[in-house]
């Protein structure tokens, strides 16, 4: 599973630490951007809170990704989803568009606590629909109205 995001920066790394943590023996998760630039601090913060480590993580681009096969393709910010490569080994590609926390001008407190909204709603979405979900074999996954299947992509 692959989570992409423009700069693989907070809500791609997040949703791979989330993933991976809660539900790693299931599934083996990824992140990447079409831009990619640095973790952001307060993503490392926000998940820290959770007990999950993503200070190690570094930011990686999608192009290191093309020739894998992988079961899913998630685009998990609407800028991400307008430029994203289509992957021809994934089975399934989906969008799940996730608000940018890192928004500039706030205060350390005020982008701390914007860091946590995204972190739960990604974490919510996880648990409640992509999990079970995906457990059932996947096809509600692909074509399912939650997930905003990328019309472009043909598996």
């Amino acid at each position: 599973m692959l989570f992409i995001c423009t700069h693989n920066s907070a809500r791609s790394q997040m949703a791979e630490g989330l993933l991976q943590a809660f539900h790693g023996d299931r599934f083996e998760a990824f992140s990447a951007g079409t831009e990619p630039t640095t973790v952001h601090p307060m993503a490392v913060k926000a998940m820290a809170e959770l007990g999950i480590d993503i200070s190690r993580a570094r930011s990686k681009s999608v192009d290191g990704f093309r020739e894998r096969k992988l079961d899913y393709v998630v685009t998990v910010c609407d800028r991400a989803h307008q430029t994203c490569p289509l992957f021809a080994g994934g089975r399934h590609q989906l969008h799940k568009g996730f608000g940018d926390p890192a928004q500039p001008g706030m205060d350390d407190d005020a982008l701390l606590a914007a860091f946590r909204t995204t972190r739960d709603e990604i974490k919510l979405w996880l648990e409640k629909e992509f999990v079970p979900e995906a457990a059932k074999g996947g096809g509600g996954v692909q074509t399912g109205i939650n997930f905003g299947l990328n019309p472009a992509f043909k598996p």
